[in-house]
């Protein structure tokens, strides 16, 4: 039973109150000044205060300001007369839920109640919500004042149903923070669909987002939905959106328009509830200005614009993550002590990680994976930082540490191998003794590594 505490100073007034409010479910306590009202919030909890505006010593206003002092959170409803409906709403204004007239229609006040307490309850949850993403996302992204502005937004724009476009360069994580608004919307008991039109042919793209109909081309032998009709009532993710065509822009604006698709092949138009997201690493309105992309496609696709900065602007969070990362790879691998040199920090810090967030991660992980010291030298941060375009590629994969592994032993094979090469001036039969390998097995991996 939810516990209703009323302040009248009336006797007759609070026994009405209290006989109505016991009926209709509720646990009423009465008091007859502002005093009491104080000193039984200080000790107890209460689901709502019902509280008349006149009274003498201090009226209905200054004793809701003086238990919002106490209790901020408890929804305050004010009783008032007829003739002093301005006043309570001034009280609304100052910070009350709402407020009912004597006598009162007790269906109304009843629902007033238990709306007061269910919009009490949601500021709680989202509270609370919001509490747990903040400290989520800075254990993701870091924790300089950039994220934790885009964290505050992140936790606004899920709470509405507006289309988003995510920007930021690669590796910035752009799909986890398209994933974490779903998962804060109303939608996130439906489906997160993410299609990426990078991957995927101009041919393809059309029937892939809108699906196709039997018959509709030649092998179309069953119908097939797109993703927009497997993202009904969740969210769907476009990834690498400045790829689009024109005349693919063209069919997702009678979309974002109409909610409404056609799949290839049918004229019959299929009701869409989906949230859209967006995400690129160009400029949009640069592609809006030069022509590239639709003005007025951008413009309804961007009701929320989230631009994630690249992580070598933010230096503090790049120790902050990288000490995150080599926690949860030492954990993975079962090993202990593991940390960072000053020297390996300053490292860290001074390259400018075109992979950004993903690429730490992995230089991190293969870092653990590989050092044989308990205090990371900066020379294995070193060897993981090579400027070749094929290290990059690597460093930037997604992939289990048990598959990183196998490329990562080969890549120090490899770079092992130049090196005695190097230093033996090219000469294979005095490079394999450094190596520790024989002159036949040497030559097989100069071959598979496609060494010169």
């Amino acid at each position: 039973m939810h516990k209703i505490l009323v302040i009248d100073d009336d006797k007759m007034t609070r026994v009405a109150f209290g006989d109505a409010l016991a009926d209709g479910g509720f646990s009423p306590v009465m008091v007859c000044n502002w005093r009491e009202a104080i000193e039984l919030v200080r000790r107890e909890d209460y689901d709502a205060v019902l509280i008349d505006l006149v009274m003498p010593d201090k009226n209905g206003i200054d004793t809701m300001l003086e238990l919002k002092k106490i209790k901020p959170a408890i929804p305050m409803i004010i009783v008032t007369g007829h003739g002093d409906i301005a006043t309570a709403v001034e009280a609304i204004k100052l910070g009350a839920y709402d407020y009912v007239t004597k006598p009162p229609d007790y269906r109304r006040l009843f629902l007033t109640i238990q709306n007061a307490i269910e919009h009490c309850d949601a500021l709680k949850k989202i509270t609370s919500l919001n509490a747990v993403v903040e400290v989520s996302f800075e254990g993701f992204y870091g924790t300089e004042k950039i994220m934790k502005d885009i964290i505050n937004k992140i936790s606004k724009v899920a709470q509405s149903d507006f289309s988003v476009i995510i920007e930021g360069e690669t590796g910035t994580g752009k799909t986890t923070i398209a994933r974490a608004i779903h998962r804060l919307s109303k939608r996130a008991g439906g489906p997160f669909v993410v299609v990426d039109i990078g991957t995927l042919p101009e041919t393809l793209v059309e029937r892939e987002l809108f699906g196709h109909e039997k018959g509709a081309f030649t092998g179309a032998d069953k119908r097939k939905p797109g993703h927009f009709e497997a993202a009904q009532e969740g969210t769907i993710l476009i990834d690498e959106l400045q790829n689009m065509s024109p005349y693919t822009q063209t069919k997702l604006l009678r979309v974002v328009e109409e909610k409404k698709i056609f799949a290839l092949g049918s004229t019959v138009p299929l009701d869409v509830d989906v949230r859209i997201i967006c995400a690129t690493n160009s400029d949009l309105k640069k592609e809006v200005t030069e022509k590239r992309f639709r003005e007025d496609l951008y413009y309804r696709l961007s009701e929320f614009t989230i631009t994630l900065p690249p992580l070598r602007e933010r230096p503090d969070d790049i120790l902050f993550l990288a000490k995150k990362f080599m926690a949860e790879a030492c954990a993975e691998l079962n090993k202990t002590g593991c940390e960072l040199s000053k020297e390996a920090a300053a490292v860290l810090k001074e390259y400018r990680w075109p992979g950004n967030v993903r690429e730490l991660k992995n230089v991190i992980r293969r870092t653990v994976l590989l050092t044989r010291e308990d205090v990371v030298p900066p020379e294995d941060i070193q060897f993981m930082l090579s400027d070749k375009e094929e290290d990059r590629q690597l460093m930037s994969a997604q992939m289990p540490l048990k598959e990183l592994t196998a490329v990562a032993v080969r890549e120090v094979e490899r770079k092992a191998i130049k090196k005695a090469l190097d230093a033996a001036g090219g000469n294979k039969s005095k490079a394999a003794p450094m190596l520790q390998i024989d002159y036949k097995t040497l030559l097989t991996k100069i071959k598979e590594y496609g060494i010169k």
